[in-house]
Protein backbone atom coordinates (compact mmCIF):
# COMPACT_ATOMS: atom_id res chain seq x y z
CA UNK A 1 0.00 0.00 0.00
CA UNK A 2 0.73 3.37 -0.51
CA UNK A 3 0.86 6.58 0.87
CA UNK A 4 -0.49 8.46 -1.52
CA UNK A 5 -3.88 6.07 -1.90
CA UNK A 6 -5.69 8.21 1.10
CA UNK A 7 -6.36 11.64 1.41
CA UNK A 8 -4.61 12.84 -1.73
CA UNK A 9 -6.29 11.35 -4.05
CA UNK A 10 -7.83 13.90 -6.54
CA UNK A 11 -11.67 13.69 -7.03
CA UNK A 12 -12.44 14.05 -10.97
CA UNK A 13 -16.06 15.98 -11.31
CA UNK A 14 -18.90 13.13 -12.70
CA UNK A 15 -19.85 13.19 -16.49
CA UNK A 16 -23.32 14.27 -17.08
CA UNK A 17 -25.05 13.63 -20.36
CA UNK A 18 -27.44 16.28 -19.99
CA UNK A 19 -25.88 18.84 -22.78
CA UNK A 20 -25.65 15.89 -25.43
CA UNK A 21 -29.20 14.86 -24.56
CA UNK A 22 -30.02 18.31 -25.04
CA UNK A 23 -28.52 18.74 -28.48
CA UNK A 24 -30.08 15.18 -29.88
CA UNK A 25 -33.80 16.32 -28.56
CA UNK A 26 -33.25 19.76 -29.90
CA UNK A 27 -32.30 17.90 -33.43
CA UNK A 28 -35.42 16.37 -32.81
CA UNK A 29 -38.10 19.15 -32.56
CA UNK A 30 -35.80 21.58 -35.01
CA UNK A 31 -37.45 18.72 -37.52
CA UNK A 32 -40.57 18.63 -36.50
CA UNK A 33 -40.79 21.98 -36.55
CA UNK A 34 -39.29 22.22 -39.81
CA UNK A 35 -41.73 19.63 -41.34
CA UNK A 36 -45.15 21.04 -39.80
CA UNK A 37 -44.22 24.70 -40.85
CA UNK A 38 -43.75 23.35 -44.09
CA UNK A 39 -47.00 21.89 -43.89
CA UNK A 40 -48.57 25.43 -42.76
CA UNK A 41 -46.78 27.12 -44.83
CA UNK A 42 -48.25 24.97 -48.05
CA UNK A 43 -51.52 24.64 -46.90
CA UNK A 44 -52.88 27.66 -45.29
CA UNK A 45 -52.71 31.13 -46.58
CA UNK A 46 -52.43 33.42 -43.52
CA UNK A 47 -49.36 31.22 -42.08
CA UNK A 48 -48.17 31.62 -46.60
CA UNK A 49 -47.96 35.06 -46.18
CA UNK A 50 -46.37 35.71 -42.77
CA UNK A 51 -43.51 33.30 -43.77
CA UNK A 52 -41.85 34.99 -46.67
CA UNK A 53 -39.38 35.96 -45.57
CA UNK A 54 -37.18 36.64 -48.94
CA UNK A 55 -39.59 36.97 -51.89
CA UNK A 56 -36.86 34.88 -54.44
CA UNK A 57 -37.52 31.66 -52.31
CA UNK A 58 -40.51 32.58 -51.28
CA UNK A 59 -42.11 30.79 -48.09
CA UNK A 60 -39.34 28.39 -47.33
CA UNK A 61 -37.32 31.39 -46.35
CA UNK A 62 -39.40 31.78 -43.26
CA UNK A 63 -40.15 28.09 -42.51
CA UNK A 64 -36.19 27.74 -42.50
CA UNK A 65 -35.50 30.26 -40.28
CA UNK A 66 -38.35 29.62 -38.22
CA UNK A 67 -37.44 26.27 -37.60
CA UNK A 68 -33.95 26.86 -37.20
CA UNK A 69 -35.21 29.80 -33.98
CA UNK A 70 -37.25 26.62 -32.76
CA UNK A 71 -34.35 24.21 -32.83
CA UNK A 72 -31.99 26.98 -31.24
CA UNK A 73 -34.48 27.68 -28.54
CA UNK A 74 -35.19 24.78 -27.81
CA UNK A 75 -31.62 23.41 -27.49
CA UNK A 76 -30.61 26.32 -25.05
CA UNK A 77 -33.85 25.65 -22.71
CA UNK A 78 -32.95 22.17 -22.93
CA UNK A 79 -29.34 22.54 -21.95
CA UNK A 80 -30.13 24.69 -19.26
CA UNK A 81 -32.28 22.90 -18.01
CA UNK A 82 -30.17 19.76 -18.26
CA UNK A 83 -26.82 21.42 -17.89
CA UNK A 84 -25.73 19.27 -14.51
CA UNK A 85 -27.82 16.50 -14.89
CA UNK A 86 -27.56 12.50 -16.30
CA UNK A 87 -31.10 11.89 -18.14
CA UNK A 88 -32.03 8.81 -19.53
CA UNK A 89 -30.51 8.53 -22.75
CA UNK A 90 -32.49 6.01 -24.35
CA UNK A 91 -35.63 7.35 -23.79
CA UNK A 92 -34.36 10.88 -25.16
CA UNK A 93 -32.91 9.38 -28.31
CA UNK A 94 -36.16 7.43 -29.03
CA UNK A 95 -38.10 10.65 -29.05
CA UNK A 96 -35.97 12.26 -31.13
CA UNK A 97 -35.86 9.50 -33.60
CA UNK A 98 -39.60 9.09 -33.28
CA UNK A 99 -39.43 13.08 -34.06
CA UNK A 100 -37.14 12.10 -36.89
CA UNK A 101 -38.99 9.87 -38.52
CA UNK A 102 -42.31 11.70 -37.65
CA UNK A 103 -41.00 14.59 -39.77
CA UNK A 104 -39.52 12.86 -42.69
CA UNK A 105 -43.25 11.33 -43.13
CA UNK A 106 -45.17 14.73 -43.05
CA UNK A 107 -42.70 15.92 -45.63
CA UNK A 108 -43.38 12.91 -47.88
CA UNK A 109 -46.17 14.73 -50.76
CA UNK A 110 -48.95 11.39 -50.34
CA UNK A 111 -48.75 12.31 -46.28
CA UNK A 112 -48.45 16.22 -46.64
CA UNK A 113 -51.42 16.18 -49.16
CA UNK A 114 -54.04 14.78 -46.25
CA UNK A 115 -53.89 17.90 -44.07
Amino acid sequence: MSAASGDSAVKTPSLTNGPGAAAILSAGIGALALAVLAIVGDKFAAAKSLLVFYKPTGVLSGVTTVAIVIWLVAWGVLEIRWRRRTVALGLVSGLALGMLVLSILLTFPPIADLF
